[in-house]
């Protein structure tokens, strides 16, 4: 199994997924061009990461936005789409 597989299969594993890939192609990718999630430096994951946030009620997106940076001591957060909950 390619490396590549493995990691789609570990993710499906985490969210309770159960599917079957199907691998057209092996290919090689250019270390240029990125690294797999698990590779990265926390410097890395920290500039190019994403939080997956379940918002309690209550606090607004804008806020919890503000918490995030506060908490981390970063200068730019932001969030997609909504925050609220279900």
């Amino acid at each position: 199994m390619s490396e590549g597989l493995n990691f789609l299969e570990k993710l499906d594993g985490f969210a309770g997924i159960d599917r079957r890939w199907i691998q057209i192609k092996e290919a090689e990718t250019s270390p240029n061009y990125g690294k797999h999630p698990e590779e990265r430096t926390i410097n890395e994951l920290m500039k190019l990461g994403v939080i997956n946030l379940d918002k309690p009620p209550g606090p607004t997106s804008h806020e919890v936005t503000s918490w995030i940076k506060k908490m981390l001591g970063v200068g730019k957060a932001g969030h997609a789409g909504t925050l609220e909950p279900a």
